[in-house]
């Protein structure tokens, strides 16, 4: 029996290519995006979830209470200590802080190798790889890092320094000053994880880095790459945890501070979940993608009834024979589901054809190694075999009942009407719901490319355009002067500037502070930007009062912004202009001697912070060059050779600042693209589904549109007759999609603090889109139709 179901459905998707043509397309290209989404999803959940006690792995973070509550993934550089000395709830707790774009070389190499390490370089204790399953393949994870002046590296790094040679006592030396032993060999990091670097050095040494942050007096400042993890024992909760810490701050801090800084917990599988603490993405994104994914497959399914149910008609006589010849209702059933089946089945191939051949764009946007194996992926296998099942029944359940309903004599007439062939009005619903998704999906776009143009067009409050932000490797005051000297002298550069960081940055110093002559801190921090005397002129920063710092190397007077002044309370900006700030938990004292203009120090999903800006040698990391463009090249390639004479020992690098800043919308600017491209695919279907549906509605009308022709219609009445159907159709679909699109597009963008508003253009644009899609997709069918010698169409009355 089932052979012969499939013999039959075979002749008959043969017979009706076209008709499987189109419905191969429109279920492959939403089985495709289906499986690309659930691989993607699948990817990003099983993120550090492979440790085998990653139940009880936690994260201190710090949250900072103001006038609004903030967070870090950070916490004071004192707490890890702390936390073992005051606490018992802990089996384990390791710190371990990051340094990105760090140089490395070896010493003791003929050459001298050098490496810039993007990922930078970790201190970390000898505790972290025994709370974490990073298992070593050389050396011992309990002694590896025990002493000071060792280093454990991953398989490889050891490959890429010492090709075949034993790494272990090797010496890799950092920053061409510290040298570290190799005491261990890390198996590669897994993909899975957020932990990027593959260098990992004693925290003894963290000293040597900063001596301030290793100190147990840094309680005042939050790094925001210092982190401290924890195994809870076995029957300790978060919340009980959670409970304890306030006695933390109250034993470190006065008991303003106490109220300003406060801990919690965070699981190490949400980590990858909180961009605002480091993460990459938030599940409420992951979920969206898969609901987007569901829509697609729904569209796909609903473009499959449409045309199964326009063909109907164009089956009826052979159903009529079939029924008169003994063919039952569950047979002629199964026979459509048989057709289905194959139709879904040859899809499917193509939609993992699709999906390979999109993979490493996908695996290039996100920067991730998604794969795509049916038979090596337990959770792909039964999400496609549940997927192919429902597809088909959903897809080949309601052609098949009214194919298998027809009355044989009707049928063999030809004298089928439309409640023959199913109800018109679902047919309708079906599409209207199509359009209503297409149209959510191309609101977004648009709101979200507003958001993307706001962010990228909107006046930051400094010069972000042509600005080169080099790195200085070391604080040599006659080296830096040197080279700031002879690049100025460069024709097409303007001016430079040494700094910590840009004004906008995604590395911050925040700390908090007490202003003059009030007995305690602030109950909100403040950012620290370490600049010199030029900062303000490279980066065109605009003084409403007072003047700049004077030339110096070390914290002497600060500078600082609109909203400090209006945080302390004061009414004007001169009225801050000669009074003492103290921050860094009062290491660092000094006059304000002037107020710049507010300006973005971050993306536009936080608010301004209170800044202030100092001088001081030991912490510029920049160099910032403003550069003429009309002779970029020549300029840019005298810059590297000055730096390179400067700092021969060192890798030079480049980055312009402009698009440092666009890294702070990089998810955003991916989502863009995605939902681009899913909703390219949902209209596309979309059309599909309108096809079957004028496909439809001529063949019902074929005697009325020849009687009308007859009586004199024109091609523009005709296709008006089809038009006002699709027109009524996109509109009521505008109706059900535009609310939800607000409503879903407001929540996206109550995300940013400074934000485009949803005006009635947005929605105007989409349901213009629309409708010039639909009218050119209809068009194409009806002019045929409107076209056809009336004399043909009447050959049948």
């Amino acid at each position: 029996m089932i052979k012969n179901y499939v013999k039959i459905a075979l002749r008959n998707l043969k017979r009706h290519r076209a008709y499987t043509f189109i419905n191969v397309v429109g279920l492959a290209m939403g089985i495709a995006c289906a499986i690309l989404i659930f691989t993607l999803v699948k990817y990003h959940l099983s993120f550090d979830t492979f440790h085998a006690d990653s139940d009880r792995i936690f994260r201190v973070i710090t949250e900072f209470h103001s006038e609004e509550v903030s967070l870090s993934g950070g916490v004071p550089g004192p707490l890890g200590k702390a936390f073992r000395n005051d606490y018992s709830f802990a089996e384990k707790v390791a710190r371990v802080v990051a340094y990105d774009d760090q140089l490395l070389s070896l010493p003791l190499s003929r050459d001298n190798k050098k490496f810039q390490e993007e990922q930078g370089v970790a201190y970390a204790d000898p505790e972290f790889f025994e709370i974490m399953d990073f298992p070593l393949v050389q050396g011992d994870k309990k002694t590896a890092l025990k002493e000071p002046n060792t280093a454990i590296i991953t398989q490889s790094v050891a490959t890429r320094y010492f090709g075949r040679e034993n790494p272990i006592d090797q010496t890799i030396r950092l920053d061409n000053r510290f040298d570290f032993k190799v005491t261990g060999v890390l198996k590669d990091l897994p993909a899975t994880t957020d932990r990027r670097q593959e260098i990992y050095l004693s925290y003894a040494n963290l000293k040597d880095q900063n001596a301030w942050l290793a100190g147990d007096d840094s309680w005042g400042g939050v790094f925001s790459s210092m982190n401290c993890f924890v195994l809870l024992k076995p029957g300790v909760t978060q919340a009980t945890v959670e409970k304890a810490l306030p006695s933390m701050s109250k034993k470190y801090y006065d008991a303003e501070g106490a109220k300003v800084f406060q801990f919690k917990l965070q699981p190490i599988a949400d980590i990858h979940f909180n961009p605002e603490l480091g993460g990459y993405v938030e599940k409420k994104n992951l979920w969206a993608l898969a609901l987007v994914g569901l829509f697609l497959v729904i569209t796909a399914c609903v473009n499959f009834v449409n045309l199964a149910t326009a063909q109907a008609l164009n089956r009826a006589k052979e159903i009529g024979v079939r029924k008169v010849l003994g063919g039952l209702r569950a047979q002629l059933f199964w026979q459509f589901i048989a057709e289905t089946a194959l139709i879904t089945l040859f899809a499917l191939v193509v939609a993992f054809g699709l999906a390979l051949v999109a993979l490493p764009s996908v695996n290039q946007l996100f920067e991730s190694q998604l794969s795509i194996n049916l038979f090596q992926d337990a959770w792909l296998l039964a999400f496609v075999s549940v997927l192919l099942v429902v597809v088909v029944f959903f897809s080949g359940s309601y052609p098949g009942l009214i194919l298998a309903g027809f009355q044989p004599m009707q049928a063999l007439k030809g004298k089928l009407a439309q409640k023959n062939v199913g109800g018109f009005t679902l047919r309708r619903g079906l599409v209207i719901t199509q359009f209503a998704i297409s149209q959510v999906l191309i609101i977004g776009t648009i709101v979200i490319t507003d958001q993307m143009r706001f962010s990228k067009e909107s006046d930051l409050g400094f010069d972000k355009d042509a600005v080169v932000m080099l790195p200085v490797p070391v604080r040599d005051q006659a080296k830096l002067s040197t080279l700031k000297s002879r690049v100025e002298q460069i024709a097409g550069v303007n001016e430079s500037s040494f700094c910590f960081q840009a004004p906008a940055s995604t590395s911050n110093m925040n700390t908090g502070l007490r202003y003059d002559t009030r007995t305690e801190d602030e109950v909100f921090s403040i950012n620290m930007k370490v600049a010199d005397a030029e900062y303000l002129s490279t980066f065109n920063l605009q003084l409403v009062a007072g003047r700049n710092v004077l030339p110096s190397d070390t914290v002497r007077e600060f500078v600082v912004n609109e909203t400090l002044v209006k945080k302390l309370g004061l009414k004007s900006a001169e009225e801050i202009i000669g009074k003492r700030l103290s921050v860094n938990g009062g290491t660092m004292t000094a006059p304000i001697v002037g107020v710049v203009k507010d300006f973005y120090n971050y993306s536009f999903r936080t608010d301004i912070s209170p800044i202030c800006i100092m001088s001081d040698l030991n912490r510029y990391q920049n160099y910032g060059v403003k550069i003429n463009l009309d002779n970029v090249k020549p300029t840019l390639t005298a810059i590297e050779k000055i730096w390179s004479e400067t700092f021969p020992e060192f890798v030079y690098k480049q980055e312009f600042l402009d698009e440092r800043i666009a890294k702070f919308y990089e998810l955003d600017a991916i989502m863009l693209q995605l939902i681009q491209f899913f909703a390219g695919v949902a209209i596309f279907i979309c059309c599909l589904g309108l096809y079957g549906l004028i496909s439809f509605m001529a063949a019902q009308k074929t005697k009325e549109i020849g009687i009308r022709k007859v009586l004199g219609a024109s091609v523009e009445n005709i296709l008006w007759l089809f038009g006002k159907e699709f027109v009524r159709l996109v509109v009521l679909a505008f109706v059900v999609a535009a609310p939800l699109a607000w409503w879903v597009m407001n929540k996206w963008l109550a995300e940013f603090k400074y934000k485009i508003e949803i005006g009635a253009d947005i929605f105007v644009l989409a349901i213009g889109t629309t409708l010039l899609i639909a009218a050119i997709t209809v068009g194409y069918r009806s002019i045929s139709a409107a076209l056809m010698n009336p004399v043909k169409s009447l050959r049948s009355e």
